[in-house]
């Protein structure tokens, strides 16, 4: 019979929790006390934060037969987080985490959460952030709230307001494969059926790879403006080109080659492959722009250029044109769309 954190004090839950959390080295002082110590040496402190709620923004059971571990939900928490700290061309420094869960939850599913909470962090190369505590509480639903801070060292930090007309546009990381592996958990292919392209959108959506390396690289080339593609590649360029007061011209031949490397996905759902490229979110790659003479860093690839914002022009076009003429229908995430 599985033991249910129901069956367990707060007290016991914990000790099963903390063994499990990865301690770096900006962690003065970790859990135990009210409050953790994390070290500031820059003397700013980047922060943010975010939430991922049962039923809205992950299922514990998908129609394919998937079953949600909790190293899958740990594994995004961290993810997702340290993937806003490196869009701001910082590094992280340390997670608290806020643990709500209904008395049946599984302990081994929670203390796998811890577990990918920590090896996210130490395989996505954030290894001098730790997680530094947190807090439990009882609800009717799991919902995993993370804050992570973080350290610019010394550097500016790379906002979304600074694109400027003749700048390049590129991204660096995945597009598009987190929306297939998506769609894949929602439809009727069994797992145990995945070829080797469809297995790989399933893990990229399970467990998210943002490129952590390249936010600091990217600031250290001189970007202009950069941002987490969180909500997918068209939404979060209109919030940048909004933020900028420019409008970002996006290549249709290159945005049709990234199309192209999900082919396979596309054909066992019979779904267009552009669509997951425009508007798939949560692949946690960086949306950036750099003057038109740097020289792109390691894993970038440019996907256009920054444009004038002129009257009754869109923010974001595609060839030229208007990109709902690409593309129908929803063009990202919405956390209230019903």
């Amino acid at each position: 019979m599985t033991l249910t954190v129901a069956q367990l004090s707060e007290s016991e839950l914990l000790q099963r929790i903390f063994p499990r959390l990865h301690a770096g080295t900006s962690t003065l002082l970790g859990p135990g006390d009210d409050s953790a110590i994390i070290a500031a040496p820059d003397g700013r402190t980047v922060i943010s934060i975010d939430t991922q709620v049962q039923d809205r923004d992950f299922r514990l059971a998908w129609p394919n037969g998937y079953a949600t571990t909790g190293y899958d939900v740990g594994w995004k928490a961290a993810a997702q987080n340290l993937s806003d700290i490196n869009a701001m061309g910082a590094e992280a420094t340390a997670l608290v985490v806020s643990l709500t869960l209904p008395g049946t939850t599984p302990v081994p599913w929670v203390e796998g959460l811890a577990e990918g909470l920590s090896a996210a962090i130490v395989a996505l190369g954030a290894r001098q952030c730790s997680v530094a505590g947190g807090d439990l509480s009882g609800g009717s639903e799991i919902v995993v709230t993370v804050a992570v801070t973080g350290s610019l060292d010394g550097r500016d930090p790379v906002l979304r307001s600074g694109a400027r007309p003749g700048d390049v546009v590129a991204v660096c990381g995945h597009l598009g494969w987190s929306a297939a592996g998506w769609a894949l958990q929602e439809s009727g292919i069994a797992p145990e059926n995945f070829t080797a392209g469809l297995q790989k959108a399933a893990d990229l959506f399970n467990r998210p790879k943002p490129p952590l390396a390249a936010g600091p690289a990217a600031a250290r080339a001189g970007a202009t403006a950069m941002m987490d593609i969180s909500d997918g590649l068209l939404r979060d360029a209109g919030r940048l080109a909004a933020a900028s007061g420019s409008g970002l011209d996006l290549d249709g031949v290159v945005l049709a080659d990234m199309a192209g490397q999900l082919a396979e996905c596309a054909l066992a759902l019979e779904a267009d492959p552009l669509r997951w490229v425009l508007s798939g979110g949560e692949d946690h790659g960086l949306l950036s722009t750099f003057p038109a003479n740097a020289a792109l860093p390691h894993g970038f690839v440019g996907i256009g250029s920054v444009v004038s914002a002129g009257a009754g022009q869109p923010a974001v076009s595609i060839d030229g044109r208007n990109f709902k003429s690409v593309v129908d229908g929803a063009v990202g995430w919405d956390h209230f769309a019903v």
